[in-house]
C-alpha cells in the first residue's frame, strides 16, 4: 500500500491543493478539510481476525476482506470508529460477503486499536431473517443526552434493504428493533427499501448528541435522492410526506456535478448557528456528471437547511468537499473512486471526518473548528 516515489507528505500536499481549488470554503461550511495521513489509510482489513459466528456455529475470518464505511463518536477521550468488516465467504462482488461492524478506539484519531471480535452482527435473534446472510452495513452513530447511543444501518440479507435502529449503552451490547420505518403510517412502509439514515445532532459541551427540532428529532435518509424522516423517541420514526403522500425530496441530482447520479446521506447532521448541514456523498453519473471526477466515484458534499426548518434547503456546495485523490481511495473492490463519509466528530478542537476508500478501506480528514 505504500508508495516510495514521492515521500508520503506529497500526496497529501498535492490533495490538499486540488481541494482548495475545487471547494472553496463559506462561512456556513464544516472545513475546509485537510488529510491527516497520506501514507496509508487508518484502518485496512486483517485477515488473521477470528469470530465464531453464532449463525454458522463456525469459526470465520470476519474482517479479512474489506475494512470501510465508518461511524464515529468521542468517548473518554477517544475516537471509537464502528466500522463495517466484510469476511472472505461468498461470491467476489460487492455486497456478496457477510459484513459485521468493528470497534476501534484511538487517542489521536489516527493510531487505532482494534477489538479482536465484531461488536454488531447478524445472530439468532429478530432480525436475522433481515441480516442474513448479507449482514449489517454502513453504519451511523449518535449519542443520546443521558449517554446511551442510537445506530442506524443497513439490514441486508441479499433480497431487500432497510435501515435498521440499534441502542446500547457501551458499544458492546445491543438491542435491535427492526426497521426504522416498520410501523408508520399504518404499515405502509413496511415494504419499502432505503438506507443511510443519520440523526440531526449539536455540539454540546464537546459532544455531538442527538437534539429536538420543534419537539421532534430528525433524520436524513436515503439514496437517489435525500428525505426527511421525524421521531419521538429516535426508534420509531415516521417519513415527512408531501400532498400526495410521497416522502419530500429535500436533495436531488444535479446534471453535470459531483452528485449527477445521485445524492446519499452522509455523516448524522449537526445543527449549528447558521443551520443544519448536511454532508452528503454525491455519486457521479456515467455520462454527462462531473468531468474531473470518473464516472461512478463518490465524492463529499455539503448542504445548509434552515434551523427551524430542516426541509428548507438554503445553500448548497457547487463542488465537492472531498473527492478520491489518493491511490487508496481509488483502488479496491469500488474501482471508480470513493470517499464515502459516515463519521464526524468533534476532537481537540477540531472537526474529523472518517470515511470509506473504495469500499476497502477507512480514511480520515480533519478541518478546524469554528463556533
Amino acid at each position: 500500500m505504500r508508495h516510495r516515489s514521492l515521500p508520503p507528505f506529497a500526496f497529501a500536499l498535492l490533495a490538499i491543493a486540488a481541494a482548495a481549488q475545487r471547494a472553496p470554503s463559506h462561512a456556513w461550511q464544516i472545513g475546509p478539510f485537510t488529510r491527516r495521513t497520506a501514507d496509508t489509510p487508518v484502518i485496512t482489513p486483517n485477515p488473521a481476525s477470528v469470530f465464531q459466528d453464532p449463525i454458522l456455529n463456525a469459526s470465520v475470518h470476519w474482517e479479512a476482506l474489506h475494512t470501510f464505511n465508518p461511524a464515529t463518536l468521542v468517548r473518554d477521550g477517544k475516537v471509537v470508529v464502528l466500522y463495517r468488516a466484510e469476511d472472505n465467504a461468498g461470491e467476489m462482488q460487492i455486497g456478496m460477503h457477510t459484513s459485521r461492524l468493528g470497534l476501534a478506539e484511538s487517542s489521536d484519531g489516527l493510531q487505532f486499536t482494534r477489538r479482536p471480535e465484531p461488536v454488531f452482527y447478524p445472530a439468532n435473534d429478530s432480525q436475522k431473517d433481515r441480516e442474513w446472510p448479507g449482514g449489517v452495513e454502513d453504519p451511523r452513530i449518535v449519542e443520546t443526552q443521558e449517554g446511551a447511543y442510537v445506530l442506524t444501518y443497513t439490514q441486508w440479507n441479499r433480497q431487500t434493504w432497510s435501515v435498521g435502529v440499534a441502542t446500547s449503552s457501551d458499544l458492546e451490547h445491543w438491542t435491535k428493533y427492526g426497521p426504522a420505518f416498520h410501523d408508520a403510517e399504518g404499515g405502509k412502509y413496511a415494504n419499502l427499501k432505503y438506507k443511510s439514515a443519520g440523526i440531526v445532532t449539536a455540539l454540546r459541551k464537546g459532544r455531538l448528541i442527538a437534539v429536538r427540532i420543534h419537539g421532534q428529532y430528525w433524520m436524513y435518509w436515503g439514496e437517489g435522492a435525500i428525505h426527511l424522516a421525524t421521531s419521538p423517541d429516535l426508534i420509531h420514526w415516521t417519513p415527512v410526506e408531501d400532498a400526495h403522500g410521497n416522502p419530500i425530496e429535500v436533495l436531488r441530482p444535479r446534471p453535470g456535478q459531483f452528485d449527477s447520479s445521485f445524492p446519499e446521506t452522509g455523516p448524522p447532521p449537526v445543527l449549528t448557528t447558521r443551520g443544519i448541514v448536511v454532508l452528503y456523498n454525491g455519486k457521479n453519473a456515467a455520462s454527462h456528471g462531473d468531468p474531473n471526477l470518473a464516472p461512478g466515484a463518490y465524492a463529499v458534499g455539503e448542504a445548509l437547511f434552515a434551523a427551524n426548518n430542516p426541509q428548507h434547503l438554503l445553500a448548497r456546495t457547487a463542488n465537492p468537499v472531498l473527492e478520491p485523490v489518493l491511490p487508496w481511495e481509488k483502488s479496491g473492490q469500488y474501482a471508480a473512486g470513493t470517499t464515502f463519509a459516515e463519521g464526524l466528530v468533534y476532537f481537540h478542537d477540531h472537526w474529523l471526518l472518517f470515511y470509506g476508500c473504495a469500499d476497502s478501506f477507512v480514511g480520515v480528514v480533519s478541518a478546524p473548528f469554528s463556533p
